[in-house]
């Protein structure tokens, strides 16, 4: 069974993208010492940022000359900054397109790029110390592919494929009772090929004996119904679930597991979960009185009983039951992903395990360390006062539009008008936008800005809203194509990406 170990995917970068991202200052010691490289337009807001964050750190700003931050890229930087002796890290804007070592291999020092958006600064500097050493874990993964005997071998190895990206540890090949599965051996002996550690799903002595004949590990399930079939597994290490036997207590897993005993096959034990309305409570309490009876045993826990059974978003769902699995040392969850809202649930497991085991691990609270399980509604939603929107607007010298959005409604500004308000239909008409390109994009951000408000998600315009794992990265290529077109037409659209006045932050 797989034990703590180094991630193998990172946690999703704090400014909400799905890829991997380092946090700063994530070697042995934080910096001392940071510069802060941003635009005009930016600096008063990053600086009144960092002086209410007041970090332990040095600090110090340096704007260049450019009004957009977002527009800087890393070869004019490079050409640009001068870096104060000292400086441990150059934080560049989160937005700055290309590769951070143009500005590196020209001043010497650490460069990293920030987060997309200011106002996320001090989240992203506060998680560090917390997440240098997040990502263990020791839950197993086991990724069921349902009624395998009705799928193509390609159909059943595309599945495989797609557990094992989302972060499975064993495929579980699930066969159908009263359905013939011919071909299992050869699907199981593909998958071994293929690096794939896998386990079968049957009840059945001979598709067992089949399947650990072309490498399955892991047998899924014995009870008194068929532990004969477990003696012929005596010293191939194959491991084998044991579940109490049909309609009985947990009182009949002790005679299947003194004879698996006799014969020195490996097993772990799945008092089986139940669905909501099916004895769920009880289950789980099952899963407790299994623990105290059997205080070294490995156990496991089908979850997809409650996931694929429960009309609700499984990330929470997913988070909750890993934890009852980390507290209670239950070290293998089987799940599968066949109702649509279970989609994506291996990757929610992958990110759960590693949530929980440092919450437990830890003696600490699951917040604040990983957010990738928080997708329709937002960790934290950044939003902006009337007073900071209009002393930004008196900063202003240029006609392009800037897009607002906070709990209360949607603004767009620019220097010479203040439009505020709920119906963005009625907004975009005091727009007066005439041309077809112009007009589209505002209808998408204004549509994007309504559904952020709906839903209480921190806006940033051009920026995919935040979803957690399920985050998009923001469409950088779309952006510049815009912004070549916007120059060319003189048009009264800009992005405003990530630099304007501190927010005030509402927590969760």
């Amino acid at each position: 069974m797989a034990r703590a170990r180094s991630p193998t995917r990172s946690r999703a970068s704090l400014g909400g993208s799905s890829g991997v991202d380092e946090a700063p200052g994530s070697g042995a010691t934080a910096p001392g010492r940071v510069l802060f490289v941003t635009g005009r337009l930016a600096e008063p807001a990053l600086n009144r940022t960092l002086s209410e964050m007041a970090p332990s750190f040095a600090y110090e700003v340096a704007s260049l000359k450019i009004t957009v931050a977002a527009l800087m890229t890393t070869p004019w930087i490079a050409k640009t900054l001068e870096v104060p002796p000292g400086t441990e890290l150059v934080l560049i804007p989160g937005l700055c397109e290309g590769d951070t070592a143009a500005i590196a291999n020209k001043v010497g020092v650490r460069v990293e790029k920030g987060p997309k958006d200011l106002r996320e600064i001090p989240r992203y500097f506060g998680q560090a110390a917390a997440t240098r050493e997040y990502g263990a874990w020791d839950i197993e993964i086991i990724a069921e592919i349902n009624n395998a005997p009705r799928l193509t071998r390609d159909a059943i190895r595309h599945a495989a494929d797609y557990f094992r990206a989302s972060g499975a540890d064993i495929i579980d090949v699930g066969c159908t009772p009263g359905l013939s599965f011919p071909s299992l051996g050869e699907v199981i002996r593909d998958l071994v090929a293929a690096g794939m550690r896998v386990s079968v799903d049957t009840f059945d002595p001979d598709e067992i004996r089949t399947a650990v004949a072309a490498g399955a590990e892991l047998v899924l399930s014995v009870n008194a119904s068929n532990i004969e079939v477990a003696q012929s597994l005596s010293g191939t290490g194959v491991r084998v679930v044991v579940v109490p036997d049909l309609g009985g207590s947990i009182e009949t897993l002790q005679p299947s597991l003194e004879a698996l005993a006799r014969w020195g096959v490996p097993y772990c034990i799945d008092p089986i979960l139940e669905p909501i309305g099916h004895g769920f409570m009880a289950s789980l309490e099952r899963y407790a009185d299994v623990r105290r009876r059997y205080p070294g045993a490995e156990m496991l826990m089908g979850i997809g009983n409650v996931t694929e059974l429960t009309a609700a978003d499984t990330t929470g769902v997913n988070a909750l039951l890993v934890a009852v699995c980390q507290e209670l040392g239950i070290r293998s969850v089987l799940t599968t992903e066949v109702a649509s809202w279970a989609r994506g649930a291996v990757r929610e497991l992958d990110v759960a395990r590693r949530l929980m085991h440092h919450a437990v691990t830890r003696q600490t609270i699951p917040k604040g360390v990983d957010d990738r399980l928080v997708t329709v509604k937002d960790p934290a939603i950044l939003t902006y006062t009337e007073d900071e929107l209009r002393t930004l607007q008196a900063s202003l010298t240029d006609p392009n539009y800037r897009i607002f959005a906070d709990l209360s409604g949607i603004t767009v500004l620019n220097h010479e008008c203040f439009i505020r308000g709920t119906d963005i239909q009625e907004i975009f008409a005091r727009l007066h936008v005439d041309d077809p390109t112009h007009a589209f994009y505002l209808g998408k951000e204004l549509a994007r800005a309504s559904l952020a408000v709906t839903l209480g998600k921190t806006y940033r315009q051009e920026g995919a809203l935040t979803w957690g794992y399920l985050t998009p990265p923001d469409d950088l290529k779309s952006e510049h194509v815009r912004l070549t077109k916007v120059k060319s037409r003189k048009s009264k659209v800009e992005s405003t990406k990530a630099h304007l006045p501190e927010p005030r932050k509402t927590k969760d």
